[in-house]
């Protein structure tokens, strides 16, 4: 329509243009006409005058003023029509009187007001000025021809001067009556021609305006056509137009032909059902799932929806098919995580923000008895509280809040009111505001936990053999019944006591044999106990029995008497007779020690002397009986010497990963290199030092040579290892132990996870209360704490869960049985899974055997140490061990070949 308008209008323009040029062309006409008047009566004029004087008639006097008086009309009106100053209707009627055409009158006048200076019409209006006094001159003569003639016979010279005044002024106006002619005709071909040109230029402009609206509006409808096929091509979902009456495909867009498989020009024409696996029959507005048949036999999930449009006047049918694949996946993740949840041996619990429970798993019903219709709108933490029975604290929930998940153990109640230990997790759902959406809760019922836990608490505590506590446990009861006699001024007594000749009956019979007279020999102990009194065994065929609430040390000469009655009694095993005796040695409190290991020490020396002097007997300890005194003092001196002569030197034992074979760490150990004794083993010197309060001296030199060893392994540019350096219990404990640390670290450049501290269950008991401030400071500068000889002495729990204890070492006393030893496997299966749950790697020390390292590989221990692999080296011979030119492994047990002197 905008193109018709368009038309219509550029016709009317022409057609308007073409009737002003034929009007403009009539007004010339009429001017032409008017100037062709002008001159006939300017020429008659003159051939009238010139008659008149040479006849006098009348007849040619009227007729020159019938011609003269034109002129001057034609003077006047000129005069008028260009200063403007003209009654229109004078001007006509004049104009009627002088001859002129009068469909060119208005013409004339349009002319002459409006184009008196147009190229042309101003030089022939000048042309005709130029005649005015001429012609007035002409009316002159007609006068004085007149006057002549009324007098009588005018000579003829006079009538000739009469004639030659005519003829000259006919000279004069002739020319420039041609002038004018030529003017005016010359301009009429001039206007014209831009008449002409300004029709063809007003022409040209509309057909270009035309053309160019054209293209415009064509542009806009292709452009049209182009969005809706790009938007048609580019839409996510597939689009098909589908002729109702038919149902065959007309259009489809690229999704379509992609999905399918087939161009576009396959579609079209098909049937519409014929895309899909079945034919549904589908409302309009309504979506329907259905699936997608591809030329490969594919199947696509999708979702159509139809809607009824016109295409002129065609029905057509548009389908929008949308692919539903990830939301079919979804759902069916969904399925199987709602499944999952349902199937989980963990109880689940799902909560708002107020923590009242929406849902519940099939394993909560099990674990609590409570199904989700009873538990439905309460609080799911109304039934349970802290292991201390407290509620679960605000800070909790805060911490949720926060971003932060809880673990922890709690104390549940069940549907019948009874209640059991609980490990219980707690994590929130938030919205994109942050805000939470729901409370997640899984937990697991850890009675067979806390079972095992105590067990091997158990275990860490008594010896597993015969059930009597371990050394260090015996200790514990030794310093608590020192501490009683010490408030109430009475005698504690320790007595150790020492098998005869058990080496003959393990030889002689068998281990086995050994172990279950070991038990016997418990069992016989233990029954002649009184209330209060302990048994424990500290090795080997080694006991000690701890009497307290005696007035004196000699009361306990009954007990220790009986106890050799006993022991001297026949013992059967196994079908086998066993005699026995015992040499047993008495040392109290506070005549011969004032702490508990003391006590034992000197209980062991009197033991001894017992045993060398007569067996089957008992001593009370004196002083005599340590007849290496001297040799200790001297040993002791030497130590001081060692420290300054800088003596000392390490040695380093790798640890390597079971899993792989591969060096992971190394043990640095120090060596005293006598100068006249050759190497002293540090069973010898480190009691002595601990004894002279030079350990912690020497804990700082071993602390300062392996950072230092770490740094030229660094810059030898051998691979990163981990070195681990044994504490003992002085120098753990010190006060100024954590920043002696830092300062080595610092002082060599030492990255801390480079370094590892080990400590033995006993330091840690010593340091009491100070342990854990003493492992918080070692976790805040990045150090890792082993602890060892795990199992041989208290083994509290509690020192586990301190921040910077990341490994447990296995004492190589209950690797060296395994794997035929069903004590040793059951508690290093014990230890390796407290081990897991607690998140602690674990190193197993004493390896020997390629059967002991199987059943460790086997049994999840991460890393091996021992004479299987390797003996303590020294530093070059780790350097040549791990450098990389000479790293050729072929199996897991030949990374350090086992020779005997390395």
């Amino acid at each position: 329509m905008p193109l018709v308008y368009a038309m219509l209008a550029m016709v009317a323009l022409i057609l308007a243009l073409t009737w002003v040029a034929l009007q403009t062309q009539v007004a010339l006409a009429g001017f032409l006409n008017g100037e062709s008047v002008w001159s006939k009566a300017q020429k008659q004029a003159v051939v009238d005058l010139d008659a008149y004087a040479s006849s006098g008639a009348a007849a040619d006097l009227a007729k020159f003023h019938r011609n003269w008086a034109v002129l001057n009309t034609d003077r006047w009106v000129r005069d008028k029509i260009t200063a403007g100053t003209y009654d229109y209707d004078v001007v006509v009627d004049a104009l009627r009187r002088s001859d002129a055409m009068p469909t060119a009158i208005p013409g004339v006048i349009f002319m002459l007001h409006h184009f008196s200076r147009a190229p042309y019409m101003r030089d022939a209006l000048q042309a005709w000025r130029s005649t005015d006094d001429a012609i007035a001159e002409l009316g002159t003569i007609a006068s004085e021809l007149q006057r002549a003639h009324a007098r009588g016979d005018m000579p003829m010279a006079e009538v000739a001067r009469h004639r030659a005044r005519i003829g000259a002024i006919n000279d004069l106006i002739e020319p420039r009556s041609k002038l004018f002619s030529l003017q005016i005709a010359q301009g009429s071909v001039w206007l014209g021609q831009v008449l002409f040109g300004g029709v063809l230029a007003a022409a040209t402009i509309a057909v270009l305006l035309w053309i160019s609206m054209a293209r415009r509006t064509l542009a806009s409808i292709r452009g049209t056509e182009e969005r809706y096929r790009l938007l048609f091509d580019s839409a996510s979902d597939a689009i098909v137009m589908v002729d109702e009456t038919s149902g065959r495909i007309l259009d489809a867009n690229r999704a379509a032909s992609e999905w399918t498989g087939r161009r576009p020009g396959e579609l079209i024409g098909d049937r519409f059902v014929h895309l899909f696996t079945q034919a549904v029959s589908q409302l309009e507005g309504r979506a329907a799932t259905n699936a997608l048949l591809g030329v490969n036999g594919t199947r696509l999930p999708v979702e159509t929806q139809c809607s009824l449009v016109n295409w002129g006047d065609r029905p057509v049918r548009q389908a929008i098919i949308r692919d539903i694949s990830e939301r079919v996946a979804m759902e069916r993740e969904r399925r199987i995580a709602a499944e999952a949840l349902a199937s989980i041996a963990e109880g689940v619990i799902i909560a708002d923000p107020q923590r009242r429970v929406i849902s519940v798993n099939e394993a909560h019903e099990q674990l609590t008895g409570f199904d989700a219709e009873a538990l439905r709108d309460k609080r799911f933490d109304a039934t349970r509280r802290l292991p201390d029975g407290h509620m679960l604290p605000q800070s909790i929930w805060d911490d949720i809040a926060a971003g932060r998940n809880w673990l922890g153990e709690v104390q549940s109640v069940r549907h019948d009111g009874t209640s059991y230990p609980e490990q219980l997790s707690i994590s929130a759902i938030r919205d994109t505001d942050h805000q939470v959406l729901y409370y997640v809760a899984v937990f697991t019922n850890i009675s067979a936990i806390k079972q095992q836990q105590q067990r091997l608490e158990h275990l860490a505590r008594h010896d597993p053999l015969t059930g009597l506590v371990n050394r260090a446990e015996f200790e514990r009861y030794c310093n608590d019944a020192i501490a009683i006699a010490e408030r109430e001024r009475l005698a504690t007594v320790v007595l150790f006591i020492d098998l005869d000749a058990f080496k003959i009956v393990n030889d002689s019979y068998s281990h086995a044999i050994g172990d279950k007279l070991l038990v016997k020999v418990a069992e016989r102990i233990r029954r002649q106990l009184s209330d209060g009194d302990v048994a424990g065994r500290i090795g080997g065929d080694e006991f000690t029995v701890l009497i307290h609430h005696l007035n004196l040390r000699e009361d306990a000469r009954v007990m220790a008497e009986r106890l050799l009655a006993v022991l001297s009694e026949p013992l059967v095993v196994d079908d086998c007779e066993i005699v026995l005796s015992a040499s047993i040695g008495i040392a109290g409190y506070p005549l011969d020690g004032l702490d508990a290991s003391t006590l034992v020490a000197n209980a062991d020396a009197a033991m001894y002397a017992a045993k060398t002097e007569e067996r089957n007997t008992l001593r009370f300890y004196t002083p005599m009986m340590h007849a290496n005194t001297s040799r200790r003092l001297l040993l002791a001196s030497e130590l001081r010497q060692a420290l300054v002569r800088e003596e000392f030197r390490l040695v380093y034992q790798p640890s390597i990963e079971m899993r792989t074979g591969r060096i992971v760490a190394v043990e640095a150990l120090v060596r005293w290199q006598h100068p006249d004794r050759g190497e002293v083993l540090p069973s010898e010197f480190i009691p002595v030092a601990e004894s002279l309060g030079l350990i912690r001296r020497i804990d700082e030199w071993v602390m300062q040579a392996a950072c230092a060893q770490i740094e030229a392994w660094d810059m030898a540019g051998m691979p990163p290892v981990r070195v681990a350096v044994n504490v003992s219990a002085r120098g753990f404990g010190h006060a100024a132990f954590v920043d002696g640390v830092s300062r080595a670290l610092q002082r060599r450049r030492v990255p801390p996870g480079r370094l590892m501290l080990e400590i033995t269950e006993s330091a840690m008991l010593r340091m009491g209360d100070d342990t854990e401030r003493t492992m918080r400071a070692l976790h805040t500068l990045g150090l890792e704490v082993a602890i060892d000889d795990f199992g041989t002495g208290y083994s509290s729990m509690a020192y586990l869960k301190l921040p910077a204890v990341a490994y447990l070492k296995i004492d190589r006393s209950f690797v060296s049985g395994l794997p035929e030893s069903a004590d040793d496997v059951a508690i290093i299966e014990a230890m390796l899974a407290m081990s897991r749950s607690l998140g602690l790697k674990t190193i197993a020390e004493g390896i020997e055997t390629e059967a002991q390292h199987e059943f460790l590989l086997r049994a999840g221990c991460a890393e091996g140490q021992g004479y299987l692999y390797s003996y303590p080296l020294a530093a070059s011979a780790i350097e040549r061990l791990m450098s990389p030119r000479s790293y050729h492994v072929p199996t897991k047990l030949r990374l350090v070949p086992p020779k005997r002197g390395l």
